[in-house]
């Protein structure tokens, strides 16, 4: 089974091409492209969804159109429901989360899997949400959880692509001219500045040098310099302490 088609996002009776376009996009984003329409209000195919996936044909192109939501769903082997309203029956309830982990779960098996969204206006029916094995709610300010469908279907689809994602949490960005400064260059930039502020009598009296030192330096040690900065840096130094003032 392809990484993008372990499961399905099926769109029961979607009212908008524009908002169908959208999830296509947000699919894709996500590497998701198994897309299954059951009844859309507009008919399929449909020019707006394909202007408004900006490029997301993939999806669009293999979309599939049902008429039941039992027959967009008959190949799977787990079914989650979105819905933010508690409903009359009992079903276990995921975060996106971890929806995301129990399908990578299943497709990691072998399983296929889909998640259902109910329309714009008013979200699953009951009957649709019964046909579910568990059920998926966004926890957001109770007071306001509306989302549209786009925003809901990537959710979904972005905590599942990053159980697969090896992207570090944090990394350092900078220009290809450059590299993080060695410890070495950091110092030798902290003790020509001392240096000058030496030479300027700044470090006084002679009892508090170390307490203003250490603090200097800490800052500097927070900066995390380039090698390209520290080199920048000594320069500034030198052209204040070389070259007489301009008024």
């Amino acid at each position: 089974m392809s990484e993008n088609s372990s499961f399905a996002v099926v769109l029961i009776r979607p009212q908008l091409g524009e908002n169908i376009g959208m999830v296509a996009r947000a699919m894709w984003n996500c590497g998701l492209a198994d897309l299954r329409l059951v009844r859309p209000r507009d008919g399929w195919p449909s020019d707006k969804a394909r202007a408004s996936a900006s490029g997301a044909d993939i999806v669009i192109d293999n979309a599939k159109v049902f008429q039941t939501t039992e027959e967009a769903i008959a190949d799977l082997n787990f079914v989650v429901a979105t819905t933010a309203r508690p409903r009359d029956m009992t079903k276990g309830v995921f975060t996106p989360e971890g929806a995301a982990q129990e399908l990578r779960s299943r497709a990691n098996s072998g399983g296929k899997s889909g998640v259902l969204f109910g329309r714009e206006s008013s979200g699953l029916d009951n009957d649709d949400i019964a046909l579910a094995d568990a059920a998926v709610t966004v926890p957001l300010n109770p007071e306001f959880t509306s989302l549209n469908l786009a925003q809901a279907v990537l959710l979904i689809g972005y905590e599942w692509f990053k159980w697969a994602d090896k992207t570090p949490t944090h990394e350092l960005m900078m220009p290809e001219d450059t590299r993080p400064a060695k410890r070495e260059e950091v110092l030798m930039m902290m003790e020509h500045l001392e240096s000058e502020l030496d030479a300027r009598g700044f470090l006084r009296p002679p009892e508090k040098r170390p307490i203003m030192v250490r603090n200097i330096r800490n800052v500097f040690w927070r900066a995390g310099f380039t090698e390209k900065e520290v080199r920048t840096f000594r320069g500034i130094i030198s052209a204040l302490t070389k070259y007489p003032r301009r008024d």
